[in-house]
């Protein structure tokens, strides 16, 4: 009989809130997490496609008493070791125990659930399944399906399908004895217990729409199978068959081989022996997260962001070319060299033609979103950098990498659409500083001819890095006692008049239209300055900065201290704790709390360092698990909100583990791990001098000093002539092929008097267009 109440209420997931995240280490190609002691999210096929809501359990006595058990809130995870996805759940009641062990196989696309109900003799265990198919609780089809003459709870739509089977485990032989579908809201399992206080209604099938399904269990231990396949039939089969053992065996075979993983993967001795265990949970989750097929891919989070007010899976389930090698750079900070090498292939197979990587990405390569980020063309580069240094290539040819990379970030550089928090456009700090280090590491990594040019042109926008990114305004210099500062983002009109650093520039996440002028857009993007060599610790500007962002950007939390992104950020729960819904308050990064321990390292001050990577453990999960934002505001009890604890945002966020481990890797080290030597040996924290000066239409500069000479970089061919201002005929100069296959043209301005202003202007050869026309550009004294 089929379900009444057709389609059922909106379809959301579950709450960001995990437990645990954890997957074979074998062909099984399926990914599980847990949340408040019960399975959440299950991927399959792909770790970017989930496909259940979750699984949880009811208990009851069939005469009124009944209790979900996740509601509770009164259990214990504890797992079979650090780094371990091999879980052990107690959940307690005055009538009764349940006793939990969870398990993937690791050679089926099967979860295997141990259940052990004790206590009161009178009360039933019951299972609740939420399927989301193919990424959505719309247009599932739920099935109470006899396969032979085995009961399963079975849903399909399109190409997937899941099967829940039911074990006694002494004979292996089906234990559910009733079981029922219905839609979510109005005729499901829940839905009966909450009118009737006992399961009453018996329906054999729901859907279309947001279904669930319902079985009561036979026995008091059971072992549970969720299986996955492209029909019902194969779900099944795929669910029985690994029932058809004892769990234990199953069990050990999973811990064995994550073992074997951490012992030839994770050297915890490059950490202080206090942050090893959590070194490990760190590493796993960085495993956990790649992708079986698409070797070296990883997602963000094995999480949706406030998932319980939503159907959509949100963007977390991508691939971002930055978090990738944050993370390929932990992995190798604690020895899992073929981890790295792995997203390095990856990485290289999915450069884009111009040069560069999608802003994000779906495992396969297909672009989704299609911003622009310019540290995202260098963070590859950096990792082949880092690799070579370790003498770890392994034989891969990364040249012609290198060379497109370099290409784009020196055509399309320095200025960005869209900083590392896929929100503001302009020129931003730590995107300056992974490109600067990305051309050093390349022009090394190149050698040759074209080396010495990509330093060059790495030195003039090192040597500007003030002239681009430092604010001055008077009352929050007089407010707090400062000095000049480094803004978040700056626009590109800075490039050509230094006073366009107070041009408004956009904030997002706030309800319309939100302009503030850059020098009052504090960040703590400028630390990778710091954090790669680029500027001493005590740099004064640093200096002023940190001081700016600790009055402005930091929370105490009862775990530790914590930072905001930036001031008037509108990425996070609103005030009242409400879910963010596209605007709202930006809550405390952990992984900021890592960032600032790396400056602490660069500046000597390691036991501030320490303190910072305890803070990080006191903000994650009871098993671990580092979110992407803690709660910093007064508790809010009814919505799971708590100071220093984590908010709904996604949880774990594998950018803020990769940042766990590679500061436990610096602190044994003395400095930080990822900062890169080329980098450091050109600069050791000290600003240069930039015998030649570089000009694009991507960064047209308004002035350069005496005694540099001028070079044009040009995307496609040009007629280029140049002038002093004063004298009537122009200067023509020959366009030609240079570095990284670039067109350029050098002008011949080192002699050039402090207080000339040149003219340029650049033709198109084929429509004769005019692109420039008498474009400024005045000559500053050396040393002003």
């Amino acid at each position: 009989m089929n379900a009444p109440g057709a389609p059922g209420i909106r379809p959301t997931w579950t709450s960001s809130a995990k437990d645990i995240v954890g997957t074979a280490i074998g062909s099984s190609r399926l990914w599980f997490t847990m949340g408040y002691g019960i399975v959440n999210e299950v991927y399959h096929p792909r770790v970017d496609m989930p496909q259940i809501r979750d699984l949880g359990f009811i208990v009851a006595d069939g005469r009124g008493f009944w209790t979900e058990v996740k509601r509770s809130g009164d259990y214990t995870l504890t797992t079979a070791g650090p780094g371990i996805p091999a879980m052990r759940i107690l959940h307690r009641h005055p009538r009764f125990e349940l006793g939990l062990r969870i398990a993937p196989e690791i050679d089926r696309d099967v979860l295997l659930i141990e259940a052990v109900l004790t206590g009161d003799a009178d009360l039933r265990l019951y299972v609740l399944l939420a399927p989301h198919l193919g990424g959505t609780g719309e247009g599932n089809v739920a099935e109470v399906f006899v396969n032979r003459d085995r009961k399963l709870l079975c849903a399909e739509q399109g190409g997937y399908a899941v099967a829940l089977a039911a074990a006694e485990p002494a004979t292996q032989r089906d234990t559910w004895r009733r079981a029922s579908a219905g839609f979510v809201g109005v005729s499901d399992g829940w839905q009966d217990f909450a009118a009737n206080g006992a399961m009453s209604w018996i329906h054999d099938r729901a859907g279309p729409g947001n279904v669930a399904l319902l079985g009561e269990l036979g026995s008091r231990t059971a072992v549970l199978a969720l299986g996955f396949g492209s029909d019902k039939e194969a779900a099944a089969t795929l669910a029985i068959s690994a029932l058809l053992q004892p769990f234990d065996a199953a069990w050990h075979r999973h811990v064995r081989a994550w073992e074997a993983w951490h012992a030839g993967n994770v050297d915890s001795t490059r950490c202080l022996g206090e942050f090893r265990d959590a070194a490990h949970v760190s590493a796993m989750v960085l495993r956990v997260h790649q992708d079986k097929t698409f070797l070296g891919a990883m997602v963000a989070s094995l999480s949706i962001p406030w998932g319980n007010s939503t159907d959509d899976s949100g963007g977390y389930h991508l691939v971002w070319p930055r978090d990738l090698v944050e993370s390929a750079g932990a992995l190798l900070a604690l020895g899992g060299t073929e981890e790295a090498r792995n997203i390095l292939r990856y990485l290289i197979a999915t450069q884009l033609a111009d040069g560069r990587w999608s802003q994000n990405q779906w495992l396969g390569g297909r672009p989704h979103w299609t911003g622009i980020q310019l540290d995202e063309a260098a963070f590859p580069v950096l990792l082949a950098a880092a690799l070579a240094e370790a003498d770890a290539l392994g034989g891969i040819q990364v040249a012609d990498m290198v060379r497109k990379a370099l290409a784009f970030i020196a055509l399309y550089g320095p200025a960005t659409d869209q900083d590392r928090w896929e929100e503001t456009p302009g020129i931003n700090a730590f995107t300056l500083a992974t490109a600067i280090s990305a051309l050093v590491c390349g022009a090394e990594l190149l050698g040759g001819e074209e080396r010495r040019d990509i330093l060059l042109l790495a030195d003039d926008w090192n040597s500007r890095i003030e002239d681009w990114c430092v604010g001055a305004d008077p009352g929050l210099m007089a407010r707090h006692g400062i000095g000049p500062y480094y803004v978040r983002a700056a626009s590109p009109a800075v490039f050509a008049d230094r006073a366009a650093i107070r041009e408004p520039v956009p904030v997002r996440n706030h309800a319309g239209e939100c302009l503030v002028p850059a020098d009052s857009l504090i960040s703590t993007d400028f630390l990778q300055l710091v954090r790669f060599g680029l500027r001493r610790a005590d740099d004064p500007v640093i200096a002023a900065s940190v001081a700016l962002v600790d009055a402005l950007l930091r929370v105490e939390t009862p775990a530790g201290p914590c930072w905001y992104r930036y001031n008037g950020d509108g990425y996070g729960e609103h005030e009242d704790g409400s879910p963010f819904n596209g605007t709202g308050r930006g809550r405390a990064w952990p992984l900021l709390t890592g960032e600032r321990g790396h400056y602490a390292l660069a500046a000597g001050r390691d036991a501030e360092a320490r303190e910072l990577l305890h803070a990080m453990i006191g903000m994650s999960s009871r098993t671990g698990l580092i979110p992407e934002q803690v709660w910093e505001a007064e508790a809010i009890p009814r919505q799971f909100l708590f100071p220093g604890r984590p908010s709904g945002s996604a949880m774990p966020l594998v950018w803020a583990h990769a940042e766990f481990m590679k500061l436990a890797a610096s602190l044994r080290l003395g400095r930080p791990i990822d900062r890169p030597e080329a980098a450091w040996l050109r600069y050791g924290g000290v600003k240069p001098q930039a015998p030649r000066a570089h000009w694009s239409r991507r960064m047209p500069v308004g002035w350069i000093r005496q005694g540099q000479e001028l070079r044009l970089l040009l995307d496609r061919p040009a007629l280029v002539e140049w002038r002093p201002e004063g004298e009537a005929e122009p200067r023509p100069r020959p366009v030609v092929s240079g570095p990284l296959g670039l067109l350029l043209a050098d002008l011949p301005t080192e002699g050039l008097e402090s207080g000339t202003r040149l003219l340029l202007s650049i033709q198109d050869p084929a429509t004769g267009t005019w692109m420039e026309r008498d474009r400024p550009v005045a000559i500053l004294p050396a040393d002003g």
